[in-house]
């Protein structure tokens, strides 16, 4: 298991002003307590190199101790790094992270970036969702994030359905529905659409809430009225998630299909532990190694 804290603590002060101990803590978060192990094949014989470096007895790979693990990217020290998870679980934005931080932009989305990938990559749906059905894998390469993949025309425009039960949301990647299934559901069967900015909302749709997609100039998105007289009705049927999602996606400037993904799962996250303090969750999600999906 890995260490705890109550970031509101004398603890968590103590972490952000020392990074000895934001290290020992990551790193406990990193291995729970277990023997340092090759992030590659698991073994823990390994050899100890200059400049805290380790060399497999196995595999010979030679690694740090967050190699291959979502904290291995953003480039931020120990303490940004404690900082930045709570201000993320806070849900502050990544341009209002980088002025608190007083760190750059880029330093900060990269960083809140792996965020949102270590959340998704704990769904269960997480293989499906690092598919080439959402384009999400193009991100990853040797266990790293490697920004935006160039573009070689319309990507994937996958369309999730959003199922609230009990106080808890689940949200599918639907199978066999694309965007332009979506519009065809409502030329010729009427199923009700709301627009959010390129953000497409449906009324229910079978068993689930909500039909929801982010579109591109590659879709008509000037066919759908924004805010049209059906809204209320359509939000009443997303339920208590959509209220939640609808706020926090106005925050998102200049969200893409093919990064959609991430925020929809992460506001899955937070809705599903919406009564907790999501910090030390944050901190072994982001602490775990990256799936492989080259």
């Amino acid at each position: 298991m890995g260490r705890h804290l109550d970031d509101g603590t004398e603890q968590f002060e103590k972490l952000i002003s020392s990074e000895e101990d934001a290290k020992k803590f990551l790193i406990t978060n990193c291995f729970g307590g277990r023997k340092t192990f090759c992030p590659r094949c698991r073994e823990n014989k390994l050899y100890v190199l200059n400049g805290n470096r380790y060399r497999c007895a196995s595999c010979k790979y030679t690694f740090q101790d967050f190699s291959g693990r979502w904290i291995n990217n953003g480039g931020l020290s120990y303490t940004e790094w404690i900082r930045l998870i709570r201000l993320f679980a806070d849900d502050n934005t990544a341009h209002s992270i980088s002025q608190d931080l007083e760190i750059s932009y880029n330093a900060a989305y990269k960083a809140v970036s792996s965020l949102r990938f270590s959340i998704l990559a704990q769904a269960i749906d997480a293989v499906q969702l690092l598919g080439p059905e959402t384009g999400l894998h193009k991100h990853l390469k040797n266990r790293k994030l490697t920004g935006v993949p160039s573009k070689t025309g319309s990507g994937p425009i996958p369309v999730f359905g959003v199922l609230e039960k009990n106080g808890w949301v689940f949200i599918d990647l639907m199978q066999n529905i694309t965007a332009e299934s979506v519009f065809h559901f409502n030329h010729n069967f009427h199923l009700k659409l709301v627009r959010h900015g390129s953000i497409i909302h449906t009324d229910r749709y079978q068993k689930y809430n909500a039909l929801i997609l982010c579109g591109d100039d590659s879709l008509p998105l000037d066919y759908i009225r924004k805010y049209p007289d059906v809204t209320p009705e359509i939000e009443r049927s997303g339920g208590e998630f959509w209220g939640f999602a609808r706020d926090r996606f106005k925050r998102y400037k200049g969200i893409s299909p093919h990064r959609f993904p991430l925020y929809l799962k992460e506001l899955e996250f937070r809705f599903n532990n919406r009564n907790k303090n999501i910090f030390d969750i944050l901190v072994s999600y982001v602490c775990k190694l990256v799936p492989d999906v080259d």
